[in-house]
């Protein structure tokens, strides 16, 4: 269900697509539902519908999911009737909350297997603060007995009100069965809406076995209606993320100062320092060291390289390659298409962008290399730059083997700079360059002997 506007949250935005960990928290349930092995999902769309439906185009890692849109909103019932139609009648139906993103997948298991193709099965939970949920009332007596219906707290007495166990929003039950409940729902409540929750009186009628599974994982039923709520989730999250690294031996400096948006794989003895933050698809190479405040997205850094702080690498789409044993940083910048070869070194403030560099080039500060292929063992000075973009087209740049080039030099693309050749610091090369040769292009230098700097007329 996605079809709230999400009040409290004071965003244009829908409130299923606010973002944790870096995705929206809908495509999370997804995911969730398709790991399980949904063969069929239906995400009911009302507030905003035509911009989760675009975004959960592709979003999700399952397959796209179908649409029922529900106009106007009246109650979570409604919201089920609207997807009905979309069910076939022979699986089990498990109904999810859009804004609820972290429910487990052991959990969904054991509740569908709860289930069984012939019963109700309840996600519950006991909580000290029950306010605004669902009351779960079971038969006189029992604590584990039998469940006999769901109180709303609107509809709830004052001793019903005192019952700490509640419906966390979350069912699972025989499609055949759920669409014939759907059928009867009616709005004679406080509210006026159709409660999905009515369809547990209905089992009870029926003598359709009601149970309910009930989980200790508070945050794994947390649903975010406020931005201070998803806040409080977003590091109930990332802390999870960093313990499940910690423990396959990723040292990190503080696990609350750690953010993944994405996936992080990493192998022995890989060290990250605080406030660093992973997106897209990262992968660390053993001995790989991380220092503090960097940003890295799809990227892959392999053994025994070392990030300094400071430093943004982002892939995007074609992605970053750090080979074994380079240096970069810190305040480096490694844009999409970089491809750094074995024991490369990118100093401070140096960018490369869509530029491959060989084994043990270095570009030590204060440069910027993009188109550019860069043979092996070449030393790019400071300053230095490659002029890539006539204002119409890029070019490229190609420096052979064991090159160096001065400080503030611009090589103009498209240009190759000979093996083993040598250009003078403050040159602009426009022309290739034959291997080994000395190029220098620059203006004569003056000097004007015991030369006086203007200076300022007396005040009156």
């Amino acid at each position: 269900m996605a079809a709230g506007k999400g009040t409290r949250m004071k965003s244009s935005m829908p409130k299923v697509l606010h973002r944790l960990g870096g995705r929206a928290l809908v495509a999370h349930v997804i995911d969730t539902a398709t790991r399980i092995g949904a063969r069929n999902i239906v995400v009911v769309t009302g507030h905003g519908a035509a911009d989760v439906e675009a975004a959960l185009e592709g979003a999700a890692a399952g397959a796209t999911p179908s649409f029922a849109r529900q106009v106007p909103q009246l109650g979570t019932g409604h919201a089920v009737q609207q997807a009905a139609p979309l069910l076939p009648d022979d699986g089990t139906v498990v109904v999810l909350s859009g804004d609820v993103p972290l429910i487990g997948e052991s959990t969904l298991r054991a509740l569908v297997a709860q289930s069984a193709g012939r019963r109700l099965a309840l996600l519950t939970i006991r909580t000290p603060n029950p306010k605004g949920y669902g009351r779960i009332i079971r038969a006189e007596g029992q604590d584990d007995g039998e469940v006999l219906a769901i109180v709303e707290e609107k509809d709830a007495t004052q001793a019903q009100r005192a019952i700490d166990e509640v419906y966390t929003g979350v069912m699972a039950v025989p499609s055949r069965l759920l669409k014939a409940w759907l059928a009867r729902l009616d709005n004679k409540n406080a509210q006026g809406e159709y409660y999905l929750t009515d369809v547990v009186g209905f089992a009870s009628v029926d003598g359709v076995p009601i149970v309910a599974h009930r989980t200790d994982d508070a945050i794994e039923v947390l649903g975010v209606n406020s931005p201070s709520q998803l806040a409080a989730l977003e590091r109930a999250f990332q802390l999870r993320q960093a313990e499940a690294l910690m423990d396959q031996g990723v040292r990190l400096a503080d696990p609350a100062r750690f953010d993944l948006r994405g996936t992080l794989a990493c192998e022995a003895d890989v060290e990250i320092d605080i406030n660093c933050v992973f997106e897209g698809a990262v992968s660390l190479g053993a001995g790989v060291t991380v220092g503090a405040n960097c940003v890295i997205a799809n990227a892959r850094i392999e053994t025994g390289s070392v990030i300094h702080p400071f430093t943004h690498i982002d892939g995007e789409k074609a992605g970053v390659t750090v080979g074994a044993g380079s240096l970069v940083g810190p305040f480096a910048r490694l844009r999409p298409g970089a491809r750094l070869g074995a024991e490369v070194h990118i100093g401070n403030f140096v960018e490369v962008k869509n530029s491959t560099l060989a084994a043990g080039a270095k570009a030590n500060h204060l440069a910027y290399l993009g188109d550019a292929t860069v043979g092996e063992r070449v030393n790019y000075g400071a300053g230095s730059i490659t002029a890539n973009y006539d204002g119409a087209n890029k070019h490229r740049t190609i420096i052979g083997d064991d090159v160096h080039v001065g400080s503030n030099c611009v090589l103009v693309a498209p240009v190759t700079i000979g093996a083993g050749g040598t250009v003078g610091g403050g040159s602009t090369v426009t022309k290739s360059t034959e291997p080994g040769a000395l190029t220098i292009s620059r203006a004569r230098q003056t000097s004007f002997p015991n030369w006086q700097r203007p200076k300022k007329a007396p005040k009156a």
